[in-house]
């Protein structure tokens, strides 16, 4: 688009999807470019597909832009390109890699992408070292360097790759939007990790274990919610609500059954609402906003599924979440209790989000399809759901039978 920029022009300028340039009549070779961020730049060009960024608008004031693109095209007219690029003062418009991060890329990650929390918390905690350089000034072997180290540290290829693939968007951007020529990362591969790694499932001596944990934890909740009373009716102080009456003393037993049983991810199980749980068709819907991939799905549910979650309802006052906070807030943590029932029933090595791989893997023991899993799990890929695969000894079995008697026949 041509038009003469004015500050009132400038000032209704609004992000869109695509980045978009909006070209000067006033200055030929100026122009401002809009990103899907809402960041605004002035630039200028000389020749074809050669331009320079001015400076950030709010910061270069529209006539000091004009100066300076007039200055840039009497220098390339005279020199060949402008004087500023060939001697390699351009980089001094150019942000660093801080300063993209907080003013450009993190204002559109948080408009396209769930998560931006935890991608922030990534850069911010892994990549100081060069935060404060020039973004076009960050190489291959800087990038090389920090993953070098992280290794020696003792990261998994996994978590290296994890890590690196938040600082790749970065550039990506960055090259998208102009402000690099070329990707950082282009020429390095990525370490090669067991894609199908360690399926962590609970044995039946476990599951008997923290199922006895679970209970024990409880008895212990009601003799000392009892102790409290005996306490309070000896001074005439008003009595806490017994916990005799209840199947539950509080959330942490429900919330984990329902996991064992559907193979909810934490985040799904926090965000779940009872409008979500159909009692009548015994199912649980995930709603794709809540859910990873973002496409909804629904998990029939179990008896012991069916069972806790109608008990739980039926002592719970809650109308919203089905299993909210103390304020009535969507539940953020289960860490320290999930941590001391670990302890209390001698189980190593499992974290919560291994209860979905203890779901999985019992339907695959049972002959379940792995596609049939892959929808109950909410996998995009077959080959998330394929690290399960080898769980299937039946179907190992029947093969083998398979060839033995080809064999045999021959």
């Amino acid at each position: 688009m041509k038009t003469k920029i004015t500050q009132k022009l400038i000032n209704s300028l609004v992000a869109e999807v695509k980045a978009y340039r909006v070209h000067d009549t006033v200055q030929p070779g100026l122009f401002i470019r809009v990103l899907p961020s809402g960041h605004k730049s002035f630039m200028v060009t000389w020749a074809r597909n050669k331009n320079v960024t001015l400076g950030r608008v709010g910061i270069l004031t529209l006539e000091k832009a004009r100066t300076e693109a007039a200055q840039y095209l009497a220098d390339a007219r005279t020199h060949g390109e402008p004087l500023a690029v060939a001697q390699d003062r351009k980089g001094a418009t150019l942000p660093s890699l801080r300063d993209f991060i907080d003013m450009t890329y993190m204002p559109w990650f948080k408009a396209h992408h769930r998560g931006h929390e935890k991608t922030l918390h990534t850069l911010n905690n892994n990549f100081e070292s060069i935060m404060a350089q020039r973004i076009d000034a960050i190489t291959g072997r800087n990038l090389e360097q920090i993953r070098t180290t992280w290794l020696q540290a003792g990261n998994k290829p996994s978590t290296v790759n994890r890590k690196i693939g938040s600082i790749s968007g970065v550039f990506s951007r960055a090259v998208e939007w102009e402000y690099i020529n070329s990707h950082p990362l282009e020429k390095i591969k990525a370490l090669k990790v067991d894609t199908r790694g360690v399926v962590r499932y609970l044995i039946d001596d476990e599951l008997k274990r923290l199922h006895d944990a679970m209970n024990s934890r409880q008895d212990e909740a009601r003799s000392e919610r009892n102790q409290a009373n005996i306490w309070r009716t000896e001074r005439n102080k008003p009595l806490l609500a017994s916990l005799e009456t209840v199947l539950f003393t509080d959330h942490l037993k429900p919330m984990i059954v329902v996991s064992l049983n559907t193979g909810l991810r934490r985040g799904e199980l926090f965000d779940l609402k009872w409008s979500e749980v159909d009692f009548t068709g015994r199912s649980i819907t995930v709603a794709g906003h809540n859910a990873k991939t973002l496409e909804t799905r629904h998990i029939p549910m179990t008896p012991e599924a069916y069972s806790t979650l109608k008990a739980w309802k039926d002592q719970s006052t809650a109308i919203g979440y089905v299993f909210p906070s103390s304020t009535g807030n969507r539940f953020d943590d289960v860490k320290t209790a999930w941590a001391n029932l670990l302890r209390r029933a001698n189980i190593e090595n499992f974290r919560w989000h291994d209860m979905r791989h203890d779901f999985a893997s019992r339907l695959v023991m049972s002959d379940v399809s792995l596609n049939m899993v892959r929808a109950f799990l909410g996998h995009s890929d077959i080959k998330m759901t394929l690290r399960y695969a080898h769980l299937a000894p039946k179907n190992k079995a029947d093969a083998i039978a398979r060839i033995s008697a080809v064999r045999i026949s021959d």
